[in-house]
């Protein structure tokens, strides 16, 4: 599954920015707006952003941890960095690092960093508990691992977003990027993936938080999710 996602995101990466924003209607800024607060990032930090893609999170975080902050931003697709270092280059924070690697395997010595953060990327990988433990694992003791990730909403607002997603997200994806399947794939996934609820009993099953909360987004369609990183025993 890692292979086929890495290529499927390989394909996407040239038009993935002006796709999302097509999709999304720009909401997808203001939720990682709420992200960014959600972590508490502040002056100093250091942060890891996990799964960044084209880097819209790393750059809002880096912002929100000047001065004196550092913002490491990984992803296992390495063409998706090329546009987030252009993009960082563009926002002059050439300083942001950008590294190719796993979330379920954190190249990074334990209680590094002072957040993890990861957006829309924890349901595309083979094992989520694994990158929630991971995340933690690399968050010093009383820091916190942030997951953005969409959610299912429910009645009638559930019902048009569903229609949306399954049927207008997969004909706009593909004519944007020619590769219709994966804009099929990604709704599909965020559909299937445990939302609300459901995710906290996952983070509470991790057995790496002291406490753990969410907040829903656009009535459902998104989640934030925080867990504070526990001491270890």
């Amino acid at each position: 599954m890692s292979e086929e996602v890495r290529e499927m995101f390989s394909s996407i990466a040239p038009r993935y920015d002006v796709t999302n924003v097509v999709l999304s209607w720009g909401v997808d800024r203001r939720w990682r707006r709420v992200a960014v607060r959600e972590s508490g990032a502040a002056p100093g930090a250091s942060v890891l952003d996990c799964a960044t893609g084209t880097g819209d999170l790393a750059l809002a975080l880096r912002r929100a941890v000047e001065p004196g902050g550092t913002v490491v931003a990984m992803d296992f697709c390495a063409p998706m960095l090329g546009p987030a270092r252009e993009k960082a280059h563009r926002a002059g924070l050439d300083d942001i690092r950008f590294d190719v690697a796993d979330a379920l395997a954190l190249p990074y010595p334990s209680a590094t960093f002072d957040i993890a953060t990861i957006a829309f990327g924890i349901r595309n990988v083979d094992d989520p508990m694994r990158c929630l433990q991971e995340m933690a694992r690399v968050v010093r003791p009383g820091g916190r691992v942030v997951v953005l990730e969409f959610g299912q909403p429910g009645g009638l607002w559930g019902a048009l977003y569903r229609f949306y997603s399954r049927v207008f997200m997969p004909w706009a994806g593909g004519l944007l990027t020619g590769n219709r399947s994966a804009y099929a794939y990604l709704p599909r996934t965020a559909a299937a993936f445990p939302a609300g609820e459901r995710f906290l009993a996952l983070m509470r099953k991790a057995g790496a938080f002291a406490s753990w909360r969410a907040r829903s987004l656009s009535g459902g369609i998104a989640f934030v999710y925080v867990g504070e990183v526990r001491a270890a025993a």
